[in-house]
């Protein structure tokens, strides 16, 4: 700022008021006269004056200044212009007693600085008060009223010797602050607004020397977002004002709310231009609407006759969310509107205390604040009396009027003014005097150790210069009474804090705001929104947290397909994919288990599979294990009767060696099955199938080796025969060696190339690994079946060829059977062990081994020791020859012997 005191800039200035003055036709003794008056009242410099016929203000002298603008009135009496007459003065209307509590903050800010020890010791603040009455004009006259002194205001004079400007407070509109800051910025002197929260004061190009105590409307929007997801609302309608405030902040919200993943599911103006605020088509609009938070961003006054119509039409059912500017409206929380906003919730200023502010306001008196010019229009609104005036008393106006005597009490009334609960404004104005003062305090202190002051010594406050102070401001880092640290970040704005409050029911019927938690921007994610739910009561007058999505959340075990054509907040549940699951709320994709867990029933979290093997434990497997060892003991137990009757015709006439052998053999293919059963180890999976095909093929190859024994014996006896050197046992040996022998060769090179292994199969069954035996080579185990069968076929249709030789004992008939009953089972297993799985696989082939080897035991040695147990008489040479009653006669024995 330019500080012009010299005699000729004040020449200037008085040129100028005396051609006014002439323009006028005063005359020029009248107009001495009034220089001659006015000077006489006025503390100014010598030789420098500047006439003004009024002050509007209230001012305290002191060594520095600090001015303050504040709107204490909000309404303005405009008059039309005559073009005839110099336009009168703006007469300002409706004192608001909460708003001349923010002035008081500053006068206690003031005071307490000035009896502090700690900051700007000896040094007495001053201040210069102006009301703004909430339009632009009044807030520049303001502006050049404290930067010219306490005069009429000009721009670049100023007619006050030793009384540097700190810095201003004010203005409480965005619109006023910036005008304000346009010119203070010109002179990069320092301004801190404590309710301006306009976006765009941020811009440091345009405002380098504004800095607020207040967040900007964008944390604003953030908060309002985080609070939505706090709740879980995702579908969310948006009711805006049709200026700045509304259209920006509606859409920094929407933006923020569609990047947290939520849905607008109506945008609509309030259209402030229009008496009624377009509300029959906006209740229209939530009526059909299925979202049931609605934000509204506006103000109080802007929002009045909307609500009106909500009353009009019974809306209910909605959950409204406050702004800042309208979230503790007393205009708002009355009982004729206690239905429709019911449960509202919302953000507002950060209310912080003031330790001593409630003493200080009501110490205020007109006695010892005479120069104040507000204190008796405050005086008469706070106790509903009149000031007695000289000359204007009636008999009639002295009957019906309260005149007031100044001796009342202000802590006998209840008011805005002293309610101490609802300081938030006034804390602002605390705090941005507060860092006024340490910011100029650090500079003459140089507690800076970088920047320009480095090498200073010494530190004249008459000298100090607006940029400087806000050079330091930028930097101010101080601790207040109740330990909160302030500081501006690098737009000129302090940590953003709000508070939560939520519209309850009060005991007189009403409603009333109650802080229910707290914002903080600055804290980390997941932890910006404090809030006590207990605490929160809803529209339904209970604490069941209202539900507002345009779809039910997804359940975990689902995930969330997009409708078509629709907001991303619109969508289909579905079920995860066999073998994924999804684990929270609302996802949108699965995930897959790892390879060794499955997901549950619900699908919403994987379990260890089971692992999947025939154990000795499990029923089928125990039952078989038990069938096994009880089968294999009839072989031994048939061998044992053999061996005993080894000399009658029926043992003999069979070749006995090879029924002992066959038994045997017999009795290890029950036996084989054992290894099929329990954990499929490495040396398991090598050995259990090798051993069942080498034994199956010992056991079908003795049967072979019978079946050509017979057909030989008998073709032997016929004259002529060459057969007869066949007869003996070494050709039943060679038979079942080289049978066995090819069966063995096999499985050694099956074996040897691609032996089986355990493993474990994910795939087979959902939720089991199958604990297996990986065959290696399926032809070779295929081949080793294939084998067997080319066996059983041989000595099946060379049985068939025998069976009506004649003999009391001829075994091709029952070799026949066994074959018949052998290849049936083993063909009927083909189908049935492809199409199981696991270890019922298993037992398939466990049960086909039993059943074939119990048919051989059944159809070879059955009859047999039913003769030998139980018809002994048929067991005898006599019956064998045929010499019995003249029976059976050309028969022909057939005998290994």
């Amino acid at each position: 700022m330019y500080h012009l005191s010299s005699w000729t800039t004040c020449v200037i200035a008085l040129q100028r008021h005396c051609i006014l003055f002439l323009s006028q036709n005063i005359s020029l003794g009248l107009l001495m006269h009034w220089l001659m008056t006015s000077a006489a009242g006025q503390n100014v410099g010598p030789g420098c004056y500047l006439p003004s016929p009024e002050v509007s203000g209230f001012s305290k002298e002191g060594d520095i200044l600090l001015g303050g603008i504040f709107p204490l009135h909000d309404d303005v009496e405009f008059q039309e212009p005559t073009f005839t007459m110099q336009p009168a003065r703006l007469t300002c209307q409706r004192f608001q007693l909460q708003n001349y509590q923010s002035l008081q903050a500053m006068v206690f800010a003031i005071e307490e600085i000035s009896r502090s020890a700690d900051i700007l010791p000896n040094v007495t603040l001053g201040f210069r008060i102006y009301d703004s009455c909430r339009i632009l004009q009044r807030s520049l006259e303001g502006t050049l009223w404290i930067l010219s002194g306490q005069a009429e205001p000009l721009p670049n004079f100023r007619c006050q010797w030793t009384l540097p400007i700190m810095g201003i407070v004010g203005d409480a509109s965005s619109s006023c602050s910036a005008v304000m800051a346009r010119v203070l910025g010109l002179y990069r002197l320092p301004q801190i607004s404590f309710v301006s929260t306009s976006p765009l004061l941020s811009d440091r190009k345009q405002f380098p020397s504004f800095f607020r105590t207040i967040p900007n409307d964008d944390f604003q929007s953030r908060g309002l977002a985080q609070l939505l997801m706090h709740f879980g609302w995702t579908w969310v309608g948006l009711l805006v004002e049709d200026n700045d405030y509304g259209q920006q902040g509606g859409q920094i919200l929407k933006q923020e709310l569609e990047r947290l993943g939520a849905c607008v599911a109506f945008f609509e103006n309030i259209i402030m231009s229009q008496a009624d605020r377009n509300a029959f088509h906006i209740i229209q609009v939530m009526k059909t609407s299925t979202a049931t938070s609605i934000v509204i961003f506006a103000t109080d006054a802007g929002l009045l006759p909307l609500v009106d119509e909500m009353v009009r039409h019974r809306v209910s059912g909605k959950v409204f969310i406050a702004t800042e500017g309208w979230s503790i409206s007393s205009t708002l929380a009355m009982d004729m509107y206690s239905n429709v906003l019911i449960g509202t919730i919302g953000l507002t200023i950060y209310n912080g205390p003031v330790p001593g502010f409630e003493a200080h306001l009501n110490s205020v008196h007109h006695s010892r604040s005479a120069e104040n010019a507000f204190l008796p229009v405050f005086w008469e609104e706070a106790f509903g009396c009149t000031w007695r005036l000289p000359n204007n008393i009636t008999g009639m106006w002295a009957n019906n009027t309260e005149w007031c005597t100044g001796d009342e009490k202000l802590e006998n009334v209840h008011i805005d003014y002293n309610n101490v609960y609802d300081t938030r404004i006034a804390y602002n104005v605390y705090t941005a005097v507060m860092a006024m003062a340490w910011a100029v305090h650090d500079l003459m202190s140089h507690r800076l150790d970088e920047g320009p002051y480095i090498n200073w010594t010494s530190v004249n406050i008459q000298e100090v210069k607006p940029w400087q102070i806000t050079q330091y401001i930028k930097n101010v880092h101080f601790k207040n009474k109740i330990g909160e640290g302030v500081f501006f970040n690098q737009n000129g704005e302090v940590p953003a804090q709000y508070d939560i409050v939520n519209w309850q029911r009060s005991a007189e019927g009403g409603i009333r705001p109650v802080t229910v938690g707290r914002y903080d921007d600055n804290a980390p994610e997941g932890k910006k929104v404090i809030i006590d739910t207990t605490a929160v009561l809803w529209p339904s007058q209970t604490n069941q947290i209202p539900v507002s999505m345009c779809t039910q959340s997804c359940q975990p075990g689902f995930w969330k397909a997009v409708k078509e054509g629709e907001p991303a907040c619109c969508f289909l549940c579905v079920p995860c994919p066999q073998g994924e699951i999804s684990n929270e709320t609302d996802s949108v994709t699965c995930l897959k288990c790892p390879w060794d867990q499955w997901p549950n029933e619900r699908q919403d979290r994987c379990i260890m599979k089971i692992k999947e093997y025939l154990t000795y434990e499990d029923a089928l497997g125990g039952g078989l294990a038990g069938l096994c060892l009880c089968l294999s003991l009839i072989p031994l137990a048939i061998l044992r009767l053999f061996v005993h009757y080894k000399t009658t015709p029926i043992v003999k006439a069979n070749n006995r060696s090879l029924s002992y052998l066959l038994l045997l053999s017999l009795t290890t293919c029950f036996l084989c099955s054992l290894a099929f059963i329990g954990y499929p180890t490495t040396e398991k999976c090598l050995l259990r199938q090798a051993a069942f095909g080498i034994i199956f093929a010992l056991c079908i190859s003795c049967i072979l080796a019978k079946t050509i024994m017979v057909v030989i014996a008998f073709n032997a006896t016929k004259p002529g025969s060459h057969l007869r050197r066949w007869t003996g046992p070494h050709l039943s040996y060679t038979v079942i060696f080289v049978c066995t022998l090819l069966q063995v060769l096999l499985c050694v090179s099956w074996l040897s190339i691609t032996p089986p292994f355990p493993q474990y199969n994910i795939y087979a069954l959902p939720g089991q690994i199958l604990v297996e035996c990986n065959e290696g080579s399926s032809i070779a185990f295929w081949c080793m079946l294939g084998y067997l069968g080319l066996l059983a076929t041989i000595s099946f249709i060379m049985a068939f060829l025998a069976r009506n030789l004649p003999d009391s004992f001829n075994e091709a008939k029952f070799i026949t059977f066994s074959m018949l009953s052998f290849l049936s089972v083993w063909i009927s297993f083909i189908p049935a062990y492809l199409s199981t799985k696991g270890k019922y696989m298993v037992a398939m082939e466990i049960f086909a081994i039993l059943a074939s080897s119990s048919a051989l035991l059944f159809c070879i040695f059955f009859h047999k020791s039913y003769i030998i147990l139980l018809r002994p008489q048929m067991n005898t040479k006599e019956y064998l020859l045929g010499r019995e009653g003249g029976q059976r006669k050309g028969t022909v024995v057939v005998s290994a012997l």
